[in-house]
């Protein structure tokens, strides 16, 4: 396993991580989660993430009981989880002080651990004052109940006054973002946040590699019965990625990808993650394997990165065709 640094932070995560979305209590039943997780601990991952929103809680009180029927070091692993989503009322959602202390606790106790590595402000929330959120965070990193805060789905002007308030209050600044990356979905990571890795050392948790299945070529022909597009919770999803023009021409461009990684030697889903992987401004990527032997290959993708040579990221581009255009630089 290879480990990153968390942008500027001294935090190393495992390059490769494993996430809880749609799978953990939705696809996933407890002996396959623990087969997984295993999996993952054993090849050397070391972050585990989660969110309030997963399965509506089931999701982090399924992950905290195999944390702890693991009995793993709590030196040894890292774990998150996100606030925004916490339910229907207005007590229960946003990102005010209230529900930002109550998602906290609440995550501990379904996680069954005395303190959260990482704590992502899950979506903006435009009826909240930024400084609320930054002074929340702050409040329980100050508690030891979070040590490192960070935000998912911001846009870089949101990210950059987060920074700015605490760095003017003496407050701890946001140190990761966690944007959907992927071939297919770019712009934000490539351009958008491009000088916020060097002017503020921002870390990315980078989630979708595979743009949900797209890139393995699996929707070419329908929607398999045991994907995640076919989870009924997800209708909106399957609308998004599959049933829309764009998702259609993504398909087609997916199609060719995956002709190219059978050409040199790679599954789909490694040549996937391994791409994003290249982007030396990730810092670890989310894994959401629904199986052990899924996730197992999709691991093996750091090893093969050598495949990825200078030629075969030139003639990824060409079928890609949407290479962000970076900002000018005056």
């Amino acid at each position: 396993m290879e480990y990153r640094r968390l942008g500027r932070s001294g935090l190393k995560l495992s390059a490769l991580s494993y996430g809880s979305w749609v799978t953990f209590a939705i696809q996933l039943d407890e002996k396959v989660a623990l087969e997984c997780m295993t999996a993952a601990y054993d090849a050397g991952v070391s972050f585990f993430d989660n969110a309030e929103v997963y399965a509506g809680g089931e999701s982090e009180k399924l992950m905290g009981k195999l944390l702890r029927e693991l009995g793993w070091g709590r030196d040894t692993y890292c774990v998150s989880s996100k606030v925004y989503w916490g339910g229907e009322l207005p007590t229960q959602r946003g990102l005010h002080r209230k529900h930002i202390h109550d998602a906290c606790h609440a995550a501990l106790r379904r996680l069954q651990v005395d303190y959260l590595d990482l704590f992502f402000c899950h979506r903006p929330d435009l009826e909240t004052p930024i400084e609320e959120s930054v002074r929340a965070m702050h409040d329980l990193i100050r508690q030891g109940k979070v040590l490192y805060w960070g935000t998912s789905e911001w846009s870089a002007q949101q990210i950059q006054e987060a920074y700015g308030l605490a760095r003017q209050y003496g407050l701890t600044p946001p140190t990761m973002e966690q944007p959907e990356y992927n071939m297919l979905h770019r712009d934000r990571v490539e351009r958008e946040y491009h000088r916020l890795y060097g002017e503020i050392g921002l870390g990315t948790t980078i989630w979708s590699p595979l743009a949900s299945g797209v890139l393995t070529g699996k929707y070419s022909s329908g929607v398999p019965a045991d994907s995640r597009m076919a989870v009924p919770q997800y209708d909106w999803l399957k609308e998004r990625v599959i049933d829309s023009t764009e998702g259609q021409a993504a398909i087609r461009k997916a199609d060719r990808i995956v002709g190219l990684a059978a050409e040199i030697g790679l599954t789909p889903a490694q040549l996937a993650i391994a791409w994003c992987l290249k982007n030396p401004n990730v810092s670890t990527v989310i894994l959401g394997a629904s199986r052990k032997e899924q996730l197992v290959e999709n691991l093996a993708s750091l090893d093969r990165l050598d495949l990825l040579t200078a030629d075969v990221l030139d003639r990824i581009e060409e079928v890609l065709d949407n290479r962000p255009e970076l900002p000018r630089q005056f």
